[in-house]
């Protein structure tokens, strides 16, 4: 599922909806415990979910889409 997982994404971040994503978890542990995905608006995170093979077979079994502030950033 992973090639269609990265698809979407690429797909998204091509359309400037999505501008970064990966997984995340403690440093040097593998598998992955989560990832994070930045995207340009509410709509593309919800499409993403809805469209990602690995929420739809299950690996993925939980998400949340959260709004994030940026205070700071490097000019």
């Amino acid at each position: 599922y992973r090639e269609g997982h990265l698809n979407l994404a690429k797909k998204l971040i091509e359309e400037g909806k999505c501008l970064s994503g990966g997984p995340t978890g403690a440093p040097g542990v593998s598998p992955p415990t989560g990832a994070l995905f930045i995207f340009t608006e509410e709509s593309a995170a919800e499409a993403f979910v809805a469209g990602d093979p690995y929420v739809s077979n299950g690996i993925v079994t939980g998400h949340s889409i959260e709004e994030w502030n940026v205070v700071v950033q490097k000019e």
